[in-house]
């Protein structure tokens, strides 16, 4: 396993009003991050949130070209990123211990927190199509030029690590420096991972490590 210190690149936050980070998604333009009963976009550029939508949002967030994808309590509502409108919900494989969320090839991939799981699901009906153990209990999770990663949190240590999806086993871990939490957790499709920092209502932009 190859295993480094995490780059933190840059610092979003702590924002107004926000009292934890939940689930984090990108949408090629914007951040989104959930924060209890609201969904808020964030320029990357200047880390102001742009727009809000009011929607329950405790757990993960995905995108999947579209709609946000959004955990609530027990199941996952499907919204429409333009309207803000829940257009479908399906329920969460956890049933309320789910983490993270993130899309990715049909499919949506829920992170079970304290089973340390990761659920493949069927974004229509919420069936799981596989499931992927982990080592550590589960918060965000996300995938990028076809590799799978979620970050951690366990008692003040949290890292981000890219795993086997046939065996769960850990391929590479970025460690946060001690006390830096990982609530939730995207890729931008380039060099940066956005962390959301749990209760300290702040996201953090981590460098990706370079192939090869």
């Amino acid at each position: 396993m190859k295993r480094s210190a995490a780059e933190i690149v840059r610092e979003y936050g702590p924002f107004a009003g926000v009292e934890a980070v939940h689930g984090v998604t990108y949408d090629g333009s914007h951040m989104w991050f959930a924060s209890g009963d609201r969904l808020n976009a964030v320029d990357p550029a200047d880390g102001k949130i742009a727009r809000s939508i009011d929607v329950a949002a405790h757990a993960g967030t995905a995108f999947d070209g579209r709609h946000l994808f959004q955990i609530a309590e027990d199941r996952i509502q499907k919204i429409d990123a333009a309207t803000g409108k829940v257009l479908a919900t399906i329920p969460a494989p956890g049933g309320g211990g789910d983490s993270g969320l993130a899309w990715a090839e049909g499919s949506l991939w829920v992170g079970q927190y304290r089973e340390r799981k990761i659920h493949q699901v069927d974004p229509q009906t919420g069936k799981i199509l596989r499931t992927i153990e982990s080592k550590r209990f589960v918060t965000g999770v996300t995938w990028v030029d076809g590799e799978l990663w979620h970050g951690t949190w366990e008692g003040e240590d949290s890292d981000i690590r890219r795993i086997d999806l046939d065996t769960g086993k850990v391929l590479e871990q970025l460690d946060l420096p001690a006390g830096t939490m990982v609530s939730g957790l995207e890729s931008d499709g380039g060099d940066r991972f956005f962390c959301g920092g749990g209760d300290r209502g702040n996201v953090r932009a981590v460098r990706r490590p370079k192939r090869g």
